[in-house]
């Protein structure tokens, strides 16, 4: 019988399934963190429980770390008691843990695929709805809640049952200045934060195949805001490619072994998808969100929309009070919206690639960022990027247009530590959700792509990163 991705990995790790539906699903890698893990734990020593398989699970402190003056400690008593919390409860417990000073340390979405720990065909559950990322390498990778965190850390399994499949056809090809980021937005603007509810996406396509690693990472990372419980895309050369190189992955035999087995990974030419979407992105020009959902994004071409023009009530409302809490007004062009405050970096676009695609934009540009840009933050998404990106020289590049380039960490993504909005404060960020305060409370956040994130610092408002001489190859 013909499967499609996610039913291969899903019956390869089903341990027992009832009439109902409801699986015991086995567990291959359970990433941590120092904000969703504290309770589980508690629980668990409450319980007399011990950790059935700690070699399977890595704890990354990441949420709360700061991004600067690391040797000065945590200021704020909660993030630093949550952080030191991590530390002993994996000392405890003999569980893998790359604490703030570890050298490995970063966003644990960014951590776990550079190091390996992360490879196709694995069940990935995490603490964080961004576990999605892990999609990119053919793994089936999803967020869990407290409750689950600690079942999986008793037994390395997990209650759950099968999710609806979708496939998502992303045709074309993507213009110049366009990216990944763009692409995951322009889905997301289709589908509708709640298009993809019960499913796990599939991303296919030409589109999807000439994208990198970090690129489909990107896609992945962001297929839960269309409210999906996972993306994936199907192994390739691309893939396979990209595993050999990590640390942490297989080894001679063992990684030829692998190999052969990674590269059926992938959906049966006949499989069914419970849903079929289609996108052309021929045409698409890099876009930029303008409300308080990812759904509500528009091409940097674009203006704000007006919610009069909305025949349902209900979507109508909303854009209405997501105009108010942004601050905007209807028919606004995008390019004429100034900014306060710019961040690169995040699981979603906290790579090598995105730094170098913004530092480029810097480079060809030049100048520095605008007077009435207070900050801009070019954050990597690992201590092993921040060290790629100097070996590089990005960080020259970064600095010298007056960006700060800091540590790793999830930093202004959202505001759990030092770095975050402030009331009525707007920002050009590359992160994932710009909902009501995600940023900082009162903080009115845009999302778009690294590139046109630098594009809009130096220009203090949101502008067409193609037309920057050199980015696109105009002279």
């Amino acid at each position: 019988m013909s499967k499609t991705l996610y039913d291969k990995i899903f019956d390869t790790h089903a341990v027992r399934t009832d009439a109902d539906g409801t699986t015991l699903l086995y567990i291959d890698r359970h990433l941590l963190n120092e904000v969703t893990s504290p309770q589980a734990f508690e629980s668990l020593r409450h319980e007399r429980r011990a950790v059935w398989r700690p070699g399977a699970n890595l704890a990354v402190a990441d949420h709360n770390v700061p991004t600067t003056a690391r040797n000065l400690g945590i200021v704020d008593s909660i993030s630093r008691i949550q952080v030191e919390a991590l530390h002993q409860n994996c000392e405890r417990n003999g569980i893998t843990h790359y604490g703030m000073e570890d050298t490995r340390q970063g966003i644990v979405h960014v951590v776990a695929p550079e190091r390996g720990i992360t490879l196709p065909g694995m069940t990935i559950v995490c603490g964080d709805s961004h576990t999605s990322t892990h999609g990119a390498l053919g793994a089936l990778a999803f967020g869990i809640g407290t409750s689950e965190i600690e079942h999986v850390l008793a037994t390395q399994t997990l209650i759950t049952r099968r999710s609806r499949t979708m496939r998502v056809t992303v045709n074309g090809i993507l213009p110049v200045g366009c990216s990944a980021k763009d692409v995951a937005l322009a889905v997301i603007g289709a589908l509708g934060t709640a298009g993809a509810t019960g499913y796990a996406i599939e991303f296919a396509g030409p589109v999807v195949r000439a994208l990198s690693m970090e690129g489909r990472m990107t896609l992945c990372n962001m297929s839960i805001e269309a409210g999906a419980r996972a993306g994936l895309i199907a192994v390739d050369d691309t893939t396979i490619d990209y595993c050999r190189t990590r640390d942490d992955a297989p080894r001679g035999a063992a990684r030829e072994r692998s190999v052969g087995a990674w590269r059926a990974l992938r959906s049966d030419d006949d499989a069914h998808f419970d849903a079929e979407r289609t996108l052309d992105v021929s045409m698409l020009s890099p876009q930029v969100t303008w409300g308080t959902s990812p759904e509500m994004v528009v091409g940097i071409d674009g203006c704000v929309p007006d919610p009069a023009s909305m025949d349902d009530p209900g979507r109508r409302a909303s854009w209405q009070r997501a105009l108010e809490y942004m601050d905007l007004r209807a028919s606004t062009p995008i390019e004429a919206i100034a900014i306060d405050k710019v961040f690169i970096g995040s699981c979603t676009n906290g790579r090598l690639e995105d730094l170098r695609a913004a530092a480029d934009v810097l480079r060809a540009a030049g100048g520095r960022v605008a007077s009435n840009v207070r900050l801009a933050l070019a954050v990597p998404g690992s201590q092993q990027v921040k060290r790629e990106a100097e070996a590089l020289g990005l960080h020259e590049v970064f600095i010298n247009a007056g960006f700060e380039w800091r540590d790793s960490g999830c930093s202004m993504c959202l505001a759990m530590n030092a770095d975050r909005l402030e009331a009525g404060e707007r920002v050009a960020s590359t992160s994932n959700r710009n909902f009501e305060g995600r940023q900082g409370a009162g903080g009115r956040s845009h999302l778009l792509s690294p590139a046109m994130a630098a594009a809009a610092a130096l220009a203090g408002r949101f502008v067409d990163v193609r037309k920057i001489a050199g980015v696109t190859g105009d002279q």
